[in-house]
């Protein structure tokens, strides 16, 4: 599984995975999901796109 964090927007999972909802019934995906970070998306937990019109920016932090 790769995990890919990108700069103002989505969380990309691309590899072998599984989504549960909060109830732990498995939501459909492919061989990649784009997760929602900025919390506007109509679509959760996928993203919709809604960071690109939202202002959602990411935090830079220093690393350790």
């Amino acid at each position: 599984m790769k995990i890919t964090v990108n700069d103002n927007g989505a969380i990309k999972v691309e590899g072998e995975f599984t989504v549960l909802d909060g109830a732990g019934n498995e939501l459909e995906t492919k061989d990649a999901a784009w997760l929602c970070r900025c919390g506007g998306s109509n679509n959760k937990p996928f993203c919709d796109g809604s960071h690109k019109s939202n202002g959602f920016q990411s935090e830079v932090r220093a690393q350790a």
